[in-house]
């Protein structure tokens, strides 16, 4: 069997599994490397060598010479390789690029500091954790409000811009953040969980099991 050219290093974690589930959507043959953080993997020279920053997920397409990282930034390479999850037509597909860059740059960095500050941070910080709550708990009414009356995101299909926002609330959804009481986004968090590409996906490398 010839090696696939996409490689991607990953672990279990929201943003690793944004990466596993766009693959396996896409049904693009690829190898699974699975970088241990809680060894330290990340720092081993050889990982660092694909980012330095030493996060994952990592994409290596050896075919082209290419290292993609930063799970925003792969999910817009697949979707181009696999001529899927993001629209060709240009109002969609800024559409479904708006509300990746919305997941990227506010509900990401937002759920990962209240993780951290509720089942990592070696000193309770109160203030910190009412900080982070409140604020996620904003960026749920906003998905909420977007997807009252919508089956998806962005344009009329299911996109990387969904992909995206799964990884952070299937983990959100593990640990006990509750975002039920947005009955639209609880709605196509179901819609999303029931896809078998999703459920292959966030087992992958393993599943999550939490803080």
């Amino acid at each position: 069997m010839n090696e696939p050219s996409l490689h991607l290093y990953t672990d279990s974690s929201p943003n690793g599994f944004k990466a596993t589930i766009a693959l396996e959507e896409l049904g693009l043959p690829y190898r699974l490397h699975h970088v241990h953080i809680a060894d330290g993997e990340h720092r081993h020279p050889d990982f660092l060598r694909l980012n330095p920053h030493g996060r994952i997920p990592v994409l290596e397409d050896r075919a082209r010479g290419l290292v993609v990282f930063e799970s925003a930034a792969i999910l817009m390479y697949l979707a181009e390789q696999g001529n899927a999850l993001l629209p060709s037509e240009p109002a969609a597909r800024w559409e479904t690029l708006t509300w990746l860059m919305f997941h990227a740059a506010s509900v990401g960095p937002i759920l990962g500091q209240r993780v951290h500050f509720e089942h990592f941070a070696q000193q309770p910080d109160s203030a910190a954790i009412e900080r982070y709550r409140r604020l996620s708990d904003d960026l749920f009414a906003v998905l909420d409000q977007r997807l009252q009356g919508r089956e998806w995101l962005a344009g009329d299909h299911y996109s990387i811009a969904d992909i995206a926002h799964f990884g952070w609330l299937h983990i959100a959804r593990i640990i006990d953040i509750d975002f039920s009481r947005h009955r639209h986004l609880d709605a196509w968090y179901a819609r999303v969980a029931a896809r078998p590409a999703v459920q292959r996906g966030v087992q992958l490398p393993e599943p999550a099991t939490g803080p």
